[in-house]
């Protein structure tokens, strides 16, 4: 887990090293134990690196292999990096590192754009040729790890972090309008490859991306799940399905062990972190001392800020090295700034300011955790995948966004002046366009799709790689294994959606957990301080959205911002976000990051 940034020339010049290392210093907090740079005529390569696999200055980056002619940098952890080192190696292939970061690179020299296939893991890679002076671009399946990328007229940047192309100079810091449309109505997801910034694109997930050296460009999307059932298993029963996908985790958890530092668990005492724990106890990791950390918070507005009862009974049932953090309200002003600083997006989930501080404490036990993250998405856990059981496939855009939009067309011609104001309903017809793509079976499936590979992507995955990475710590997340997600996607969309959602994975949790955490409501993250806003965080707010960088952006009509400054608790989302914390926090992150 690092940072990576690079810099690629397409106008016969040499690349700018001095703007590739501003990039890479920005990224000290992703990669805190040693950096890199390289460079060769047009092409110049930076990273910053955390020492996870192989601690040696061995696999130090960027990694150069003069026999293949090639020079990459590699931002995550393949978890299969052993068995793949030996199947090279048995090809010819000789290595002078035990890290998985030169086997991502002997992978490109042996199967060239089909490497990424053979990965199993979390990446984001940047690989140039010598010889033929392309450059190649590459994201994991599931998005897990952030690449960023700033185009103009004969010069390509790409980094981990949009702040990292910032510091580069010369990026377009106009707002993109359309980005704007999907931040404010699609529960602030900017679906790649946009940002808010109309300077700064995203690769999109599954995504290998060619920069040729004479100027074109091709990509190709390797990963594509089915949403459907698959004739192989048509006559699985439930217990079938069962054993198949708790056999497939346990794999998955076991894969994400892997490390020459010590793992720990995220542990918020709901169903997915606590099984994740008990199947590390299961493979013999609570005996030899596993780390567990929760956080919670003072309670606000009469709802409840901690789930220690549920965390603590799985750490006792387990007997893990349990650490219990609790954060008074009053603290929440300085790790929000903090929280937002670290974001490459805005993002307003109060899930972010529990991670960044969650994360601070847990970076002074371990160097990489495991999370319960993505099982919701991938097992249908939320409130609006019932309703699309519904409804056959032609209606599912209707039932999703009476669920999941913040605003309709009209509700941006309320909140935005005029001048900031897209064509059309870009979010409507995004979503629209992806529920009506083949290969999903049902208006379920369809659901499950869009918030597998669009929706978990560019929200809880973004803020955790973010809020992590801002102190240093590698976070795991075994539900986003892609052949659990390919065999969850084909399990049938009844077993998922029942016992009121992630039904399979509750009866696979009836057999190693205590029935307290499988039956009990829902919880989630919970930050009261931000979801009910007063205080000095109410203040924080307003300050932003009066500040003179807000009022020459002028893009809130002063109306909306008014009323809701008025009266800033009675206006929210579907999914009960606060609408002015929305638009403030927008606010927040553009002046935090210095555009004005």
């Amino acid at each position: 887990m690092c940072g990576l940034a690079g810099e690629f020339r397409r106008d016969g010049s040499r690349a700018d090293v001095s703007a590739v290392e501003r990039m890479a210093a920005t990224m000290s907090d992703r990669g805190p134990d040693d950096s890199g740079v390289w460079s060769q005529g047009p092409t110049a390569l930076g990273h910053r690196r955390l020492k996870i696999i192989d601690l040696s200055a061995a696999s130090g980056q960027p990694i150069v292999d003069a026999a293949a002619g090639l020079t990459g940098v590699f931002n995550g952890c393949i978890y299969n990096y052993r068995e793949l080192r030996a199947e090279l190696q048995a090809k010819g292939h000789r290595f002078f590192s035990s890290g998985d970061s030169e086997v991502v690179v002997k992978a490109y020299a042996e199967w060239g754009l089909d490497f990424v296939d053979h990965l199993i893991g979390m990446f984001a890679v940047a690989i140039s040729e010598r010889d033929t002076g392309r450059l190649v671009l590459a994201r994991d399946r599931l998005g897990i790890k952030p690449l960023y990328l700033a185009e103009s007229p004969g010069v390509v940047r790409f980094a981990s972090t949009l702040p990292a192309l910032l510091a580069g100079g010369g990026i377009d810091t106009t707002i993109d309008r359309v980005a704007l449309a999907h931040y404010l109505s699609f529960h602030s997801i900017v679906p790649p490859p946009r940002t808010i910034l109309a300077g700064v694109t995203k690769l999109p997930p599954a995504t290998v991306r060619v920069y040729e050296a004479d100027g074109s460009t091709h990509e190709r999307v390797y990963w594509d799940p089915a949403f459907s059932r698959a004739a192989e298993r048509a006559g699985w029963s439930e217990r079938d399905w069962q054993d198949a996908l708790l056999d497939s985790l346990t794999t998955a958890v076991r894969r994400r062990m892997v490390a020459d530092v010590p793992v720990g668990v995220l542990l918020s005492g709901g169903l997915d972190s606590s099984l994740v724990v008990a199947l590390l106890a299961g493979e013999g990791q609570a005996r030899s001392g596993l780390a567990t950390f929760s956080i919670g918070f003072d309670a606000v507005g009469g709802r409840e800020g901690d789930e220690f009862v549920y965390s603590d009974l799985v750490a006792k049932t387990f007997g893990t090295d349990h650490h219990q953090i609790r954060v008074p309200t009053g603290d929440l002003l300085p790790p929000l700034e903090s929280a937002v600083a670290a974001m490459s997006e805005p993002m307003v989930s109060h899930d972010c300011v529990a991670f960044w501080l969650l994360s601070q404490e847990v970076a002074r036990h371990v160097k990489v955790v495991q999370s319960g993250q993505g099982a919701d998405e991938i097992l249908g856990g939320y409130h609006w995948y019932p309703p699309l059981a519904g409804v056959d496939r032609e209606q599912a855009l209707e039932t999703y966004a009476k669920a999941f939009f913040d605003r309709d067309a009209a509700g941006l011609a309320r909140v935005l002046n005029p001048a900031w104001l897209a064509d059309g309903d870009p979010a409507r017809e995004f979503v629209a366009a992806h529920l009506g793509r083949a290969g999903a079976q049902t208006a379920v499936d369809a659901g499950l799709r869009i918030d597998t590979q669009v929706m978990l992507t560019d929200d809880p995955v973004k803020r955790v790689d973010n809020m992590t990475m801002a102190h240093g710590l590698e976070a795991r997340v075994p539900f986003l294994d892609h052949e659990f997600v390919e065999l969850a996607a084909s399990c049938p969309p009844e077993l998922k959606l029942a016992q009121g959602g992630k039904g399979v994975l509750k009866e696979i949790g009836r057999r190693v957990l205590p029935h307290e955490v499988i039956d009990r409501p829902k919880g989630y993250f919970p930050v009261p301080g931000l979801t009910h806003l007063e205080g000095k965080l109410l203040d924080r707010v307003r300050d932003a959205l009066t500040a003179p960088e807000a009022r020459r952006r002028d893009l809130f009509r002063a109306d909306y911002v008014d009323a809701l400054l008025a009266d800033p608790n009675a206006e929210l989302t579907p999914l009960n976000g606060n609408k002015l914390w929305q638009l403030g926090l927008l606010e927040m992150w553009l002046q935090s990051h210095g555009i004005d």
